[in-house]
């Protein structure tokens, strides 16, 4: 499948991580849990982090999604410096990122097309578009068309991973952050959250970077990091060579 992109040539840069370290805790608690990250990820790559548990994978994650505030180095966005940035900026930027996590997180009292529909409520420029063609449109992409009035508790685990990647690129975003998003899954369902993910992702050029320890998803990516203890272990496995 990564065949038919292994030719494709990545130009601007989306990601730019430089220099990082981050800490939890103040005063004697104070403890680093990443050290002088540097990591640049291009506009339309797939990109995973694996590592063990612990490593940091996740709180570096939710720092390129601006869910926690940059403390040291320099972390820029789409060109923009989170490091310092106002809430407000942060909020803007949080609106061109989309989000999928281990835990498909899908308000349960919404159907699948609201739970959809509630992602481009957040964006004026679809306000006065046909929000609902569009949900049910992006819902039919991820084979949803005929379960858009379902709620959360009447479809299946796969199925539920599917509204949340709906949800995260119904708005078109130039950034798709995946948390452990097969986590819950079987081989086969996992397998096909992530294929449509990549599929999705390409016709849309945004990137995606996606952190797992799910080895049986490995060759969807473009480029592999390695992170432990915190740290930028390995940068740069380019698996496209590897796939024909």
């Amino acid at each position: 499948m990564l065949d038919t992109y292994s030719t494709q040539v990545f130009t601007n840069t989306v990601i730019k991580v430089t220099d990082l370290n981050h800490y939890f805790g103040k005063g004697a608690l104070k403890k680093q849990v990443l050290f002088n990250i540097n990591l640049e990820i291009k506009s339309g790559e797939i990109v995973i982090m694996t590592g063990p548990s612990g490593s940091g994978k996740t709180t570096l994650l939710s720092l390129m999604g601006g869910l926690r505030s940059a403390q040291e180095g320099s972390l820029k966005i789409l060109e923009q410096e989170i490091l310092g940035a106002s809430k407000n900026k942060l909020t803007k930027l949080r609106r061109q990122i989309g989000y999928i996590f281990q835990a498909h997180n899908l308000m349960t009292f919404l159907t699948a097309k609201e739970n959809v529909r509630m992602s481009l409520e957040l964006h004026e420029q679809y306000l006065n578009q046909d929000i609902d063609k569009k949900t049910i449109s992006m819902l039919e992409e991820v084979g949803l068309g005929e379960r858009v009035n379902y709620y959360p508790e009447d479809l299946s685990g796969g199925q539920k991973q599917r509204v949340a990647i709906a949800r995260a690129l119904v708005s078109h975003p130039k950034i798709v952050l995946a948390d452990e998003p097969t986590a819950s899954l079987d081989k086969q369902s996992g397998r096909d959250v992530v294929e449509l993910m990549q599929k999705l992702a390409k016709e849309q050029g945004c990137t995606i970077l996606l952190v797992t320890h799910d080895n049986r998803i490995l060759d969807i990516a473009d480029r592999i990091v390695y992170m432990e203890d915190g740290k930028l272990k390995k940068d740069g496995v380019d698996v496209r060579a590897k796939v024909n």
